[in-house]
């Protein structure tokens, strides 16, 4: 059941890009909609059925909570940042290095890292590699964008880790109701120190934005949070890294577009280096308690 889950959140998240290639709204302008409408969508839900949750949260919970907001908003403007400076297969390449620094973060924590997930995260990234290309520029400007993909990738893995520690103690729709509430105020504030526009967009850009916001950010980033309780952020994040040949191969389902063989090598890496991770990571059978 939680693998289904996580398939679908791939197919949330891979539609993402499509949808907002697809909108003339700033992509600034999309990420502050989706975060505000995916929390206005829950408010209802969280202030009613999570509000004894919400008032039992302490201050390091209420810390961590608005620390994963924080960093889901600087994960989507550097990687926004990142898409208008280096090439797209660059981008992409370096984001997919939120895997790399979950187990640094995991690792700095004193969790060890067994072998297995070390080698299995490796073969998932050369597969992100193989898909999209490695294609770093050595301009200035693709430099930079370079750098923003990296860190897009880092706060991506912070958003994870900070997320699985609330998680123990929130339920999906109080932590994302909070989570998404803080991004979303972070990135108005953003928007404005910007000139970024959050009004005057066509009647289909609205649709789409809302589209991206069911789809992408209550559909895909929240099943994800979900997954926290359950998984950890290693292996949320190579499930994640499967976004990078699922918009291609949605592409080809939906627009016709063929991907290239890489895509399908990579996708095929990509899967083992999840099962050799998973499996490593998977816990010993419980011993069955005598009756009483």
């Amino acid at each position: 059941m939680n693998v289904l889950l996580a398939m679908l959140g791939v197919a949330g998240v891979s539609l993402s890009g499509p949808i907002m290639a697809a909108t003339a709204a700033p992509a600034m302008a999309i990420a502050f909609w989706r975060t505000a409408l995916a929390t206005a969508a829950l408010g209802p839900f969280a202030l009613t059925r999570s509000r004894g949750e919400l008032r039992a949260l302490d201050a390091r919970g209420w810390r961590t909570t608005a620390f994963a907001g924080l960093m889901l908003a600087l994960h989507f403007a550097t990687w926004i940042t990142a898409l208008t400076l280096t090439s797209v297969a660059a981008a992409t390449a370096l984001v997919a290095t939120q895997l790399v620094w979950v187990v640094l973060i995991e690792r700095l924590r004193g969790t060890p890292v067994a072998r297995p997930v070390a080698l299995g995260s490796a073969v998932a990234i050369a597969g992100v590699l193989v898909v999209s290309g490695v294609d770093l520029s050595v301009s200035p400007e693709a430099l930079l964008g370079d750098v923003c993909a990296l860190l897009g990738g880092m706060f991506a893995a912070l958003y994870l880790v900070a997320g699985e520690s609330v998680r123990r103690s929130l339920s999906t729709t109080a932590y994302t109701f909070v989570c998404y509430g803080i991004c979303a105020v972070a990135l108005a504030v953003a928007c404005a120190a910007g000139l970024v526009p959050l009004v005057g967009f066509d009647a289909e850009d609205w649709l789409l934005i809302v589209a991206v916001t069911v789809v992408a950010q209550l559909g895909g980033h929240s099943i994800f949070n979900h997954l926290l309780a359950v998984m950890s952020p290693t292996v949320v994040s190579l499930f994640i890294l499967l976004e990078v040949p699922g918009a291609a191969l949605l592409a080809a389902l939906l627009l016709g577009q063929a991907p290239a063989w890489g895509v399908y090598a990579g996708l095929a890496l990509m899967l083992a280096g999840l099962a050799v991770v998973t499996l490593a990571r998977r816990p010993a059978p419980a011993e069955v308690p005598l009756a009483e």
